[in-house]
């Protein structure tokens, strides 16, 4: 009789420690697919940047290539070399909330950046 109590209360005690695992594997895929998202966004902005010279249409292309709440909310820089064959660099940064409920919350930055050839 005691032993199928004390299953009960090991259940007990390891089940937070399995949630808390559950949760913290499900934030690591929520920033890796943050991170791939800004990596593809980075480019769409170089590939822009680098066939035309308004760099206003780099940063709407970046923003055109995120969700509506990140896009909101990332940085972008673009630097464009003017003459042809040279780079055009477009940066994308983001302060990305992790486990704000869980842990207080706490911000992690996520940077991808792009770099491709100026053709026109």
């Amino acid at each position: 009789m005691r032993e199928s109590g004390s299953a009960t209360v090991e259940f007990a005690l390891v089940l937070p420690l399995l949630l808390f695992v559950l949760l913290a594997s499900v934030e690591v895929v929520v920033v890796a697919r943050t991170q791939l998202q800004l990596g593809h966004a980075a480019r769409e902005g170089a590939r822009e940047a680098a066939t035309t010279p308004d760099l206003e249409r780099a940063i709407a292309a970046v923003h055109r290539s995120l969700d509506d709440g990140s896009a909101a909310r990332v940085r972008v820089s673009v630097d464009r070399q003017q003459h042809v064959g040279g780079t055009a660099r477009v940066t994308v940064t983001l302060r990305h909330s992790v486990a704000a409920p869980l842990l207080g919350g706490f911000a992690v930055m996520l940077t991808s950046s792009a770099v491709m050839r100026v053709e026109r």
